[in-house]
């Protein structure tokens, strides 16, 4: 039987934007470091707030938004307050209305991430909740990530 290879950190290489995210106070646990939890906002947090400010997403006006199906992370070392963070974001897949973003968090100034995962995004439209083709403006931008 096959095992996969363990999850390891990446460089910063492997990413092709990046957002600045800094931490709050209240994302620290009683065990001192940001709790598991947040990494999954900040994934949404980098890629939403790029597409956003890229004017290929309209969360209050577009016909089309995405819902997420699918998360996964994988850990490699601590952040916690006060640390700025680094979160890069590439495209694995990109489908007729799906999109597959992976996200390195990377403490300030460190060469690997702490932290990496992904999400996938099924583009619906945003009455029927029915999928969707990538609006052409979207998908144009996503192809740059990949």
């Amino acid at each position: 039987m096959n095992t996969p290879a363990k999850p390891q950190a990446e460089g910063r290489d492997a990413y092709k934007a990046f957002r600045e995210i800094t931490t709050r106070w209240m994302d620290n646990d009683v065990y001192g470091h940001v709790n598991n939890v947040v990494y999954y906002s900040w994934f949404d947090t980098a890629v939403n707030a790029t597409l956003i400010e890229k004017g290929v997403l309209d969360i209050h006006g577009g016909s089309t938004i995405g819902l997420v199906i699918e998360t996964q992370c994988n850990y490699f070392a601590p952040l916690a307050f006060p640390q700025t963070i680094d979160a890069g974001i590439r495209v694995a897949k990109l489908g007729t209305s799906s999109v597959r973003y992976e996200v390195g968090l990377f403490a300030q100034d460190e060469p690997l991430c702490a932290a990496k995962g992904h999400f996938v995004h099924v583009y619906v439209d945003r009455e029927t909740r029915r999928p969707v083709p990538l609006p052409p403006a979207l998908k144009a931008y996503l192809e740059t990530l990949t």
